[in-house]
Order: C-alpha cells, then structure tokens, then sequence
C-alpha cells in the first residue's frame, strides 16, 4: 500500500481499535505525536514500533520537537534549548555558535530517531524580528544570513542521526502580530521584500537539499489572496519553479483558524493538496479527519509518493545505547551550556579556532 498524503494524530499513549483502523485507511501517510502521547522513552517506542507495523511501507511519524517551549517529550528526554539561544551565542562567538548548532540537531535527531520518530517538524527558519509571538524565540536570529548558518549547521546534525529536517514556515511568519492558531495573519509587504529577507534562509537551504518545508497560514495579499499553504503561486510558481525545491510539501495544520478562510475541513484538504502540497495534517479534531478521509475521494500522486518515502528515518541506536555515546554525553553538556547563557563560558574548550 502507497503512502496516503493526510497526516492525523493520536488521542493518547496507545493505538485504539478505531485509530489502527483509520491509520490502515489507503488516504493516511502519517502521525503527528503530542505531549499526550508521550509517557516515557518506553513507552513511545513501543507505541511508534506498533504504528510502524501497521502498513508496509510504514506510515511516517513525526513530532514538533524543536526545543524551547516546543518540545513534546520531555521526562527522560535531554531539554533542548530555544533556538534563539544559539542566536545569542552566534552574535559572540559564530564558529562556536555554529558547532553548537550541529550538535543540538543530531542530539535532537539522535533521541527521536531512537524511539522511532522518523522526523521533527525543525528548524524554524522564520526571522525573529520581534513582532510574532508565536514565532519569538523559536527563531534562530533576526538575520537572514545568521538564520542560514545555524540552520545549515542544524541540519548536518540531523543527517548525521538519519533525520531529514522540515524548514518552517514559508515564506516566513515573522513579520505579523497574528497567531495563525487563532487568527488569519496578514502580511502586507510587497513581494520583493519578502524576497530578500525571509526567503533567504529557504533558497540557500534548497540549496543546500533541505529535505521538507511547511507553508504557513499567513496571506501576503500583495502576492496572492489567500493563505500561502494553499497558494499554487506561491507553492508550485514561486516554491518549486523558482527556488527550485524538489522535496516534501507538508501544508501547516488545516485545523488552524489560520486554514479557516478555505472552506470547511474537506475543502482546505482538497485545496492545499491541488495548490501542491505532498501531505496535509489535521490534528486536534478527529471528527475532522474523518470527515477528510470520507469526503477527500481518490487521491494518488506518484511524484509526491517518491518524495515522501525519503522523509523515513535512516540509522537509529536503541535508546538504551545512547547513554554509552560519548557525542551524546557531549551534546548534552552543551544543552545545559546553552540554557545558561548569557553567562556562557567561551573558555571552556569548546571554542574553536
């Protein structure tokens, strides 16, 4: 059975009868896990190892896990800190801000991976210009060249855990007051702008084979009318045609009062899929995925089924073996360094040269 292109979530810590049924369902590709999913590092894995047995290939899991006060699994797992704290760091000593990166993003990967999580939806790459509450400092600088460097460093930690990463939330959620949770931002900046400031970090690090990117639900009107996750233009003209991205499009949570100017649920499905998204998430409503898996009707695109199967995760340790990983131990420290700036000792031999 093909990957579908939905991604739904879970109610708590174990599959229902009804959830491996909706999970078996030819329209479903993947889980999103929540805090209520998670108990311990035990539990989780057994939890995504039963998801995984459920189709061949195996649904793809994944979770928001970028640190800071985004981080769903917590108990057992190390804290990692808000990525505006490597930001901070960047501004005294880049080359060590940049090593810190790399392994706060395998760190990140390497626990993940090591329950089964296939990917987390990281790094932000939207600019904190102060302005977004949600985004503050989930954002890694106010810079766009800044944002590039550490990103680039974030996802070389993650590869080298076997995780493909997810930049979001283009073109950038960063310039509007708005919470796309609770409300329908608007950007009005002309286009070109955007175009050289928030779409920076996102067209070097296509170029550099940024794996996934997540829209967001914010309309830029100058641009086009509607939110960009459902926008062709900015999706298949301005996305895949003219920064040249070939990976994964996963559209934002269609739940989102964000997504509500759409239509009702089935209708924003349906219009993120055809503006060029490869997987739509609904989450925190099952009626609604289930009125979408009902209502969608065939859907099938052999171009998007190819580019999905690559965001499987690779290599993965057993948890119980990560505590024997000198790298891990190490990267652990430089969580705990990280999390007490600014008082952070640029002496401590992890300065490089």
């Amino acid at each position: 059975m093909a990957l579908g292109h939905l991604m739904i979530d879970l109610e708590g810590l174990y599959l229902t009868i009804e959830e491996r049924e909706l999970l078996k369902h030819p329209l479903v590709g993947g889980v999103i896990l929540f805090s209520r999913n998670y108990e311990s590092p035990e539990q989780v894995a057994a939890l995504t190892a039963d998801i995984h047995a459920l189709r061949t290939p195996p649904l793809l899991i994944a979770v928001d896990h970028e640190g800071g006060r985004v981080q769903r699994f917590r108990q057992g797992f190390t804290r990692l800190p808000a990525s505006a704290r490597l930001g901070q760091l960047y501004d005294q000593q880049p080359r060590l801000a940049i090593h810190y990166a790399e392994q706060v993003g395998w760190l990140m990967a390497i626990e993940l991976r090591a329950v089964g999580v296939d990917f987390s939806f990281a790094p932000v790459i939207d600019l904190g210009k102060g302005i977004s509450s949600v985004i503050g400092d989930r954002a890694l600088h106010q810079n766009p060249d800044v944002i590039t460097h550490l990103a680039q460093a974030l996802l070389l930690g993650m590869r080298q855990a076997g995780m493909a990463a997810v930049g979001k939330h283009f073109p950038g959620h960063g310039s509007v007051v708005a919470d796309s949770h609770h409300a329908v931002p608007v950007d009005e900046r002309d286009f070109t702008d955007i175009q050289f400031t928030d779409l920076v970090p996102f067209a070097r690090l296509i170029k550099n084979d940024l794996a996934a990117i997540m829209p967001a639900h914010v309309i830029y009107p100058k641009v086009d009318s509607i939110p960009a996750g459902f926008s062709a233009r900015w999706l298949q003209n301005i996305l895949r045609t003219q920064l040249g991205f070939q990976g994964v499009i996963f559209s934002d949570d269609i739940s989102m009062a964000g997504a509500a100017v759409m239509g009702d649920v089935t209708a924003r499905a349906q219009q993120a899929l055809h503006a060029g998204c490869d997987m739509v998430l609904i989450c925190q409503d099952r009626e609604a995925a289930i009125q979408v898996i009902d209502h969608l009707g065939t859907y099938h695109s052999p171009v998007s089924q190819a580019r999905l199967i690559r965001m499987h995760g690779q290599k993965a340790l057993q948890w119980q073996q990560l505590a024997q990983q000198p790298q891990w131990i190490k990267a652990q420290e430089i969580c705990i360094a990280l999390e007490k700036q600014p008082e952070i000792d640029l002496d401590n031999g992890e300065q490089l040269a």
